[in-house]
């Protein structure tokens, strides 16, 4: 259609001008077209190699050996690993955290340390504020019926309480901070397993093109651009790791800060010689409730 209408302004401008001048308008027309041609080609090879490049990551794995390929391997299993915890430890935060404030609202509107006992051996023991609560109260009663029946309940109701507590929150710890351990890991070694992988592949593609002739620099860029994708790999799979650490860590500082201050409030209630039938205990001449302490 443009070689068309070319034509018909080529022929118009010959019958006003005269043959010489249209002579000159067809040549200049001749030249815009094979211009514009020339810029087309350049325009369907770059879109081709656009498209191509979307298959860089197939096509560097496909020509690797099995360094390489069992290096992508890795990095593969190092993200499943590392979001799967993501994921599980996110879901299980959530969970734990619905749960404390549903047992602390419960504890702290209680009238008495029996009445927290019979919801605990009701609804049981989800989460970790109920765990402690359920040992220290079932060892203060414990010690002050039998006494040191054994070793490990040697020494005074405090003491024993206080070993619980403490036995207690240093299991609730280690269950938080399960995992943190694999994120961390993956977190410090992905970046360098990716440069690995790209250090390897870079190596073996100059050693291909080192046995051909006439290297270009087309022939360079394609297999080491390829093999830079490995670090990038690496990087995709550290830094989820690494922020989802940082963040776990801080959400069990806070989380373990909260357990202990409930811990130092439910000692001073068991060892202050409160009954657990009696909602209420005389401390420096005042009166003392479970209930009295359930904004704290």
């Amino acid at each position: 259609m443009m070689l068309d209408l070319i034509g018909s302004a080529a022929l118009t401008l010959a019958q006003a001008v005269g043959p010489d001048a249209a002579l000159a308008a067809a040549d200049a027309a001749a030249t815009a077209v094979a211009t514009g041609a020339a810029k087309a080609v350049p325009m369907v090879l770059d879109s081709g190699a656009v498209g191509a490049g979307g298959q860089g990551v197939l096509h560097f794995i496909g020509q690797s050996d099995m360094v390489g390929k069992s290096l992508f391997v890795f990095l593969m299993l190092m993200s499943l690993a590392s979001w799967y915890l993501i994921l599980a430890k996110g879901l299980t935060h959530l969970r734990i955290r619905r749960r404390s404030r549903k047992f602390l609202s419960e504890f702290w509107a209680a009238s008495s340390l029996e009445q927290v006992e019979n919801e605990i051996s009701t609804h049981g023991a989800e989460e970790p504020f109920a765990h402690l609560a359920s040992h220290a109260i079932h060892a203060q009663r414990h010690h002050t019926r039998y006494g040191a029946l054994k070793l490990e309940e040697s020494g005074s109701t405090a003491a024993f309480v206080t070993r619980t507590i403490r036995k207690v929150i240093d299991e609730e710890t280690a269950r938080l901070e399960n995992g943190l351990t694999v994120l961390a890991s993956v977190g410090s070694t992905a970046p360098f397993v990716g440069l690995f992988g790209t250090v390897w592949g870079v190596y073996h593609a100059l050693l291909s093109i080192s046995m051909t002739d006439g290297v270009t620099i087309n022939r360079i860029a394609g297999p080491v651009g390829e093999a830079l994708i490995m670090t990038g790999l690496g990087l995709a799979v550290a830094i989820p790791a690494v922020l989802a650490y940082n963040a776990f860590v801080r959400v069990n500082r806070v989380y373990l800060a909260q357990l202990d201050a409930f811990a130092h409030d439910l000692f001073t209630f068991l060892t202050t010689g409160q009954q657990v039938t009696d909602g209420s205990h005389e401390r420096n001449g005042r009166t003392i409730s479970l209930a009295s302490h359930r904004g704290a």
